[in-house]
Order: structure tokens, then C-alpha cells, then sequence
């Protein structure tokens, strides 16, 4: 057959698709809008091989709307105005049903790009359903990410990946008429890296590659796959395994590991701006208040590289890798910030204590709101102890300060015995 697997498998209804169960199972929030034809412009965010373009054509087909696709990849302003003009004069004729603009990687268009999908939008000539799996708070402009339902689609999990597989094995014409069992699907899983698309191509790769019978085991396809090795895939597996190592180098603070992983992203034409993310979030995250001037260096890095561009940018991001691998580490804010969420989804809304709360009103002064609250600065050494937590989370320690932060904790010795911070 001259179709990949991928796609003589792909889904023709909502009951043939696996895994998305919160939004597109029986009583899922999403299939259930579709299902009445209620359709608003939608962001469709997840990693690769979860279903994005499967379900844009799904919703096509079930409210049997027109449908157009574009790729951010090889389409410009030009296509896009092309399509939009097509849906004005469809949109005479099709009695309310909005035509489909699907835009795959939505998230490569530039903001001029975006920007002409606005008016469109906004006037209900299309629907828009757009594809990425890049953060749309980062690659989507405000006012077209204002404009549209952000949908989430989560990573398929391994019983979604082994049902896939079981159902390839039982409705494809060509693997059916072969002998062949798949006897451990481990190493298939491994590689296919919670990609479906991928999956089912490399299980027809390893099916290939067995007469009319056999067996498929983790032996066998880790022997296949060795002897093809893959290059950089930056929408696939390896685009989150090697962005994983980079940033564990940089954590472990090996200089040496965390550059050579950023040449095999820089080889394999992964964004810029994706690895500039990523070091500025480190620079948070694993080294925080250590040494606070990576944060700064990081968004540095990450502006500089944006204004420069490629090749030279690459020195930049270099620079910032060594000086982050290299600086003293500390997750403590972090952990700080963990441990508050949890806390307040735990405690609810604690109320905030009278003194500190807002009197713009005669009545709220009254009432006594902020009226023994304490001036800082009117004291000594612009410290006076009071309350500042909700009476009911009174001496919870929520920031506990690394050893590289001995400044921090001798400032909150001083200040804060409640808290215990020199025990």
C-alpha cells in the first residue's frame, strides 16, 4: 500500500480515536460542542502524534463544514487571504456553517502572518483551527490567542500506545495478511516516543521487515532501529530528550555536556528561541538565588539572540550555557512556589488579616482595615515584626534557603525567630 500505516489508520469518527478521554471521550467537554455544531475558533496545543490534525478533520467531517489547511511551514499572508476570500463567498452559500481554516504549526507563522487571520476571525468568516507544539502564550499573539479556545492534548499514555498497536495489528489489510505477532511492544514504545504517528510507521517499518510470518520482540526491533540511526527530529522524540539532557548538564553543572548538546540542537535546526526559553527557565529554576545575575544573563541571552539571529547567535547561547553550568545552584524559590500552590489549594482562601488589608473607603476604616498595620520603614532598621500570613498558616515556612544562600538565612535569623530559620 502506498499510505503510510499512520494514515490508513487514522481516525474517521470520535470512537476511533484513542487517548484525549477528559475531551473527546463519550461525555468529553470538547467532542460534545462538535457534536452540536457549536464550533469557536480553536488553539489545538500538545506534543507531536496526539491527534491535532486528526481531530481538526474530524471536526470537519461531523458538522460537514468546507475545510482548508494551510501549513505555517510553506504558506505566507498571500494563501491565507486566498482562503479567506473563498470563505466569504462559501459563506453565501453554506447557511451558516463557517468554513475550517486548519493552519498545522500555527506557532511558525510570524506576527504579520497572524495578524491577518484577525479580521477573519473576529468577523466569524472562518473558523480557525490552529495546531502547535510550542507554549501559544510564547508563539500565538495575544489578540488571535484572545480570539480563540485554547485546547490542551496531553502526551498519549502507554495503555493508549499498546491500544494502538493492538488495533493496527487487527483492522490493517496488510498486516493482517501476514503471520505476525507482536510479542513485546517495549522498544516500540521507546522509540516511538509517545508519538502515535510515529508508532505506527515504525511497526510497519518492523513488520517489513518479517516474511509473511514471525514475531516482533524488543530484541528484534531494538536491532532494526540501531542500524538506522536517527537524526535530530525537532518535533519528535529527540527533540525532548535532548532538551532534557541539555538542561540536566546545565543543572548537574558539567559545561562540557551542556555545549555538546547544544551543537546537536544547533546541527539539527532546532529554534533559537526554544533553547533561549529553556536556559532562562533554568536560570530560574536551578540556579535561582544562588547567584540571581543568571536570570538577568539569561534573558540576555535570550533578547540577543532574537536581534542577531543565526550564525552568530550561537556564540550567545554558548556564553550564557558555560556561565550557567558554571554558577552556584540553588532551587530554593522554586520549591518555594511549589510548595505555596499546594498550600493554598490545600487551605482555600485564608482570609487576609485586618491589618494588612486595603481602607480606600470611610466604612473600611472604619471597620478598622489596615488600621494596625506597621510602617517598615518607620522602625528601626526598616524591620518591625508583625503578621503576614492568614492567621491560620501562622509560622509556615514555605522558603527554605540553599547552602549557596548563607546571606538569606542569617538576614532571616535576624529578623524572623518564629520561623526557626537558624535551627
Amino acid at each position: 500500500m502506498s499510505q503510510p500505516l499512520a494514515e490508513r489508520l487514522r481516525p474517521v469518527n470520535f470512537d476511533d480515536f484513542i487517548g484525549q478521554e477528559s475531551l473527546l471521550g463519550s461525555k468529553g467537554s470538547l467532542r460534545t460542542l462538535i457534536e452540536k455544531d457549536i464550533i469557536p475558533s480553536l488553539i489545538l496545543w500538545g506534543p507531536p502524534g496526539v491527534g491535532k490534525t486528526t481531530l481538526a478533520n474530524l471536526v470537519a467531517k461531523t458538522t460537514a463544514r468546507p475545510f482548508y489547511t494551510l501549513s505555517a511551514v510553506n504558506s505566507g499572508v498571500k494563501d491565507v487571504r486566498e482562503v479567506i476570500e473563498k470563505a466569504e463567498k462559501q459563506n453565501l452559500f453554506t447557511e451558516g456553517k463557517r468554513p475550517i481554516l486548519f493552519i498545522d504549526e500555527i506557532h511558525r507563522f510570524s506576527k504579520s502572518q497572524q495578524d491577518s487571520l484577525l479580521g477573519a476571525v473576529e468577523k466569524g468568516t472562518i473558523v480557525l483551527i490552529g495546531a502547535t507544539t510550542e507554549n501559544p502564550s510564547f508563539e500565538v499573539i495575544p489578540a488571535l490567542l484572545s480570539r480563540c479556545q485554547l485546547y490542551t492534548l496531553k502526551a498519549l499514555e502507554k495503555a493508549d500506545l499498546e491500544k494502538m498497536i493492538s488495533r493496527a495489528m487487527e483492522k490493517d489489510e496488510a498486516l493482517r495478511a501476514k503471520e505476525i505477532k507482536v510479542k513485546e511492544t517495549e522498544a516500540l514504545l521507546r522509540f516511538s516516543g509517545g508519538d502515535a504517528r510515529k508508532l505506527l510507521n515504525t511497526l510497519e517499518l518492523v513488520a517489513n521487515q518479517l516474511d509473511t510470518r514471525g514475531e516482533i520482540t524488543n530484541a528484534f526491533v531494538e536491532q532494526l532501529l540501531k542500524e538506522r540511526p536517527a537524526f535530530y527530529d525537532k518535533n519528535g522524540e529527540q527533540h525532548y530528550d535532548i532538551i532534557s539532557a541539555f538542561i540536566k548538564s546545565i543543572r548537574g553543572s558539567d559545561p562540557n555536556a551542556a555545549v555538546y548538546w547544544l551543537a546537536r540542537m544547533i546541527e539539527g535546526g532546532e529554534d533559537p528561541k526554544f533553547i533561549a526559553r529553556r536556559m532562562v527557565i533554568s536560570a530560574a529554576e536551578d540556579i535561582g538565588l544562588a547567584n540571581p545575575n543568571a536570570l538577568l544573563l539569561a534573558n540576555a541571552a535570550f533578547d540577543a539572540v532574537q536581534k542577531i539571529g543565526w550564525p552568530e547567535g550561537r556564540i550567545v547561547l554558548s556564553e550564557c550555557v558555560v556561565y550557567l553550568a558554571t554558577s552556584p545552584k540553588s532551587n530554593s524559590a522554586y520549591e518555594a512556589i511549589n510548595k505555596a500552590q499546594a498550600l493554598v489549594k490545600k487551605s482555600g482562601d485564608a482570609p487576609v488579616p485586618l491589618h494588612l488589608r486595603n481602607a480606600p473607603t470611610k466604612l473600611m476604616k472604619e471597620l478598622g482595615y489596615g488600621a494596625e498595620y506597621k510602617y517598615a520603614h518607620a522602625h528601626s532598621g526598616n524591620f518591625v515584626e508583625q503578621e503576614y500570613l492568614p492567621e491560620a498558616l501562622s509560622g509556615t515556612v514555605l522558603y527554605e534557603p540553599g547552602a549557596q544562600e548563607k546571606k538569606a538565612r542569617q538576614f532571616l535569623q535576624l529578623r524572623w525567630p518564629k520561623y526557626k530559620y537558624g535551627d
